[in-house]
């Protein structure tokens, strides 16, 4: 990849004229390098502050669940049924009914949602913001949100963008004739646009960087930068529905769905509305949003050609509609596919699709705006791939051949693709939630609420069981730690440490975790109200407390009970088997099926834990002192008393007693400059907190004189914050 040099663009960014924002002091002169541009291995933090609540228009006290509960839920859905068929003169609605763009709009908006890091999805509305509002894939979908704006301004802050853009799509199935199993609402918007790792590539619809060794690299799952999952032309536009087929398991599969889903989704999704290639893009179509001229007021590929829209859209230059019925709901879309032969050939605009051989059918559909044509049904390769490959068309015929099934089956698939995100089932708001609950909502039932004296008698019942304070801690981390700020999974409630497949991970040391979790089910055997899950939280409280005591400070740790243990029946094992950790820093953890170094691993795990950076600080220097590392490992553990919880970690890290020496790849050695004698060991993890500028300045607020109080302050808050993100 081609990169000037820092002279080069250092030259470049002096001869530009300094734009500044008015009135703004510490303003950037366009195109001046920045930090990360001088020095671009510093450790990139930003993850860590984005969403800041001064970005939110409406404040920290804003309840987004209590305003959606209030509004007038049919009326909304009214007003959005409306809009479906008021096409407008600036983008006339195909077959006079927006469905279609609707449709698509929400499966665009969820389909992001990939299960290795549980990152992307329609939580926060984020395809309002690049890169994805400006996505090659999600061409022309700025135009549905603002036909939709109409609505979302009549009910403002009672009704998210990301709860529209999903809903939108619900109408519309329905207004076309389809049976939703519901809609669950509670999407609150984002302001800021996420901080995701979308791929290596630098340029759209490029692939070159993702595979290693023929995998796709994780935590990918997009086939192509600037796709949603697979190219609807094959691999790299290669017409071959075998090797489409194999993309689409893969990329379909690392978004939560098997073949079963997959076909239901293909097929419902494409039984409606139609694809747009009237004319070469090249000879047309303009800028995407995001590099649109700024009198464009966020529209993007303007289109040149005739009329620039109805008859002469151009989006992904796939053209024409699958089905003779393509805005009411039918079995047509697999009665077409297995009825008829298909041949390739080109859209208007160049992309590789098929049509049927027999030239009969190619009379067969009306056309979307030009009401004396016709026009043949068209499949892409992705869709004949249903057709060829065993697995898949095995799935499609029987679908075929009993359309309630295939019915039931797209609600379903819909219902997961557009709440997969939303977490459990008791963050869903609304008068449709659906009475049934799937196991991908990793069910959880209902614990019991301890009173504060309960709590108390069994922390005092933990410390005498004779486990230590680093055993009670690590398994309270390693049950906590899951949780996934970016879909809502994990965590402790549910206590899936002790099943499968969580009690094997090698990162929870097995064989020390079972020996843990039987005192733990003595314990709770004699006081019947708790739950395992409430329990395990409960012992790692009083292992910090037991370790403050040590130091000479009290502490209480406060522990929020009403956790439930779910079963391993209510455990889908593959589904879970994605949340094990490859590397945990918090723990100086690493494999080497870690997908980023270990001081970006980090970074990645404090973002899916939700944590700021004193919080991510504050945790990683106190699991230091308290012995919690992965297999009771030293590295990192620069006090001489383990189990006691001070500020010695970042004392004996900032001292200028010792001098540290690389040892290994990512290992070093630290020794008393004095005596050469080695006093400890560390990871790039831990030294990178005297390293980084920014991390060491807040290193060294703990590590002071009159730093250890607001060091323990802050560490209880922020274990309290992993233990209780779960509870709702």
């Amino acid at each position: 990849m081609f990169k000037p040099s820092r002279l080069a663009v250092a030259v470049a960014a002096a001869t530009l004229t300094p734009l500044l924002l008015a009135g703004s002091v510490n303003a950037t002169p366009i195109g001046a390098p920045t930090n990360k541009f001088w020095w671009p291995e510093q450790l990139d933090l930003s993850s860590l502050r984005v969403h800041d609540v001064r970005s939110n228009p409406y404040g920290a006290d804003f309840d987004y669940v209590a305003e959606f509960s209030k509004v007038d839920y049919q009326a909304l859905k009214n007003d959005i049924e409306t809009t479906l068929t008021n096409s407008q003169d600036w983008w006339p609605a195909d077959w006079g009914h927006y469905g279609g763009l609707m449709i698509r709009m929400a499966w665009h908006s969820a389909g992001t949602y990939r299960v290795h890091d549980g990152r992307g999805g329609a939580d926060g509305g984020q395809l309002r913001f690049d890169p994805l509002n400006s996505w090659p894939d999600n061409g022309n979908l700025d135009k549905a949100r603002r036909l939709l704006w109409p609505v979302k301004q009549k009910y403002g802050r009672s009704v998210s963008w990301a709860d529209l853009m999903i809903l939108a799509g619900n109408v519309s199935l329905e207004s076309m004739g389809f049976q939703t199993l519901g809609f669950a609402g509670g999407r609150a918007d984002d302001w800021e646009a996420d901080e995701v790792y979308w791929g290596k590539e630098t340029s759209m619809l490029s692939n070159e960087e993702r595979y290693e060794g023929g995998e796709l690299e994780r935590p990918l799952a997009a086939v192509q930068m600037g796709l949603i999952y697979v190219n609807p032309e094959g691999p790299n536009a290669n017409m071959d529905p075998l090797a489409a087929a194999q993309d689409m398991r893969e990329s379909f599969g690392r978004m939560a769905m098997n073949d079963e889903e997959i076909v239901a989704l293909v097929a419902g999704g494409h039984t409606l509305g139609k694809g747009h290639g009237a004319h070469k893009p090249a000879d047309c179509v303009g800028p995407e949003p995001g590099a649109a001229p700024i009198e464009e007021q966020g529209f993007g590929w303007k289109n040149s050609c005739g009329k620039g829209h109805s008859e002469d859209t151009v989006t992904s230059g796939l053209e024409g509609a699958w089905t003779q019925t393509p805005t009411a709901w039918s079995i047509l879309y697999l009665d077409n596919l297995f009825r008829m032969d298909w041949e390739q050939h080109t859209s208007p605009a160049g992309a590789h699709q098929w049509r049927p051989v027999d030239k009969r059918m190619h009379e067969i559909v009306p056309d979307a705006h030009i009401a004396s044509r016709r026009n043949p049904p068209v499949m892409f390769t992705t869709d004949i791939a249903l057709k060829e490959d065993p697995g898949f068309r095995a799935v499609a015929e029987r679908f075929w051949k009993n359309p309630e099934e295939f019915d039931a089956a797209f609600a379903r698939a819909w219902f997961k693709l557009t709440h997969r995100d939303l977490g459990p089932r008791a963050r869903y708001v609304g008068p449709e939630v659906p009475e049934e609950t799937y196991i991908w909502q990793d069910p959880v039932p209902e614990g019991n609420t301890l009173s504060d004296r309960d709590v108390a008698k069994l922390k005092k019942a933990v410390l005498k069981s004779g486990l230590t304070v680093p055993q009670l801690v690590r398994t309270a981390w390693a049950s906590a730690s899951t949780y996934r700020e970016s879909d809502m999974r994990g965590g402790a409630n549910g206590a899936r440490i002790a099943l499968a497949p969580q009690k094997d991970w090698a990162v929870n040391n097995p064989q020390e975790l079972a020996q843990v979790l039987s005192k733990l089910g003595a314990i709770q055997a004699d006081h019947g109200k708790v739950s395992l899950a409430d329990l395990i939280v409960i012992g790692g409280a009083a292992g910090i407390e037991q370790a403050a005591r040590e130091a000479g400070h009290k502490i209480d740790v406060l522990v929020t009970t009403g956790r439930g243990d779910a079963t391993q029946e209510m455990t889908d094992v593959v589904s879970f088997a994605v949340l094990e950790p490859k590397a945990d820093a918090f723990r100086n953890y690493y494999t080497g099926e870690a997908y980023m170094p270990p001081t970006e691993m980090l970074i990645d795990k404090a973002d899916l834990l939700g944590l700021t950076i004193p919080e991510m600080t504050a945790l990683l220097g106190g699991m230091r002192v308290l012995g919690a590392n992965a297999d009771g490992a030293t590295a990192g553990v620069l006090t001489d008393n383990p189990g006691t919880l001070n500020n010695a970690f970042f004392v004996n890290l900032l001292t200028m007693d010792n001098e540290w020496s690389k040892s290994g790849e990512a290992t070093y050695i630290g020794r008393n400059r004095a005596t050469g004698k080695a006093v400890y060991t560390a990871t790039s993890v831990d030294l990178i907190f005297g390293s980084n500028s920014e991390l060491r300045a807040v290193a060294e607020t703990y590590a002071s004189n009159d730093g250890e109080a607001l060091f323990l302050s802050d560490f209880v808050a922020a274990w309290n914050k992993v233990m209780e993100a779960d509870l709702y």
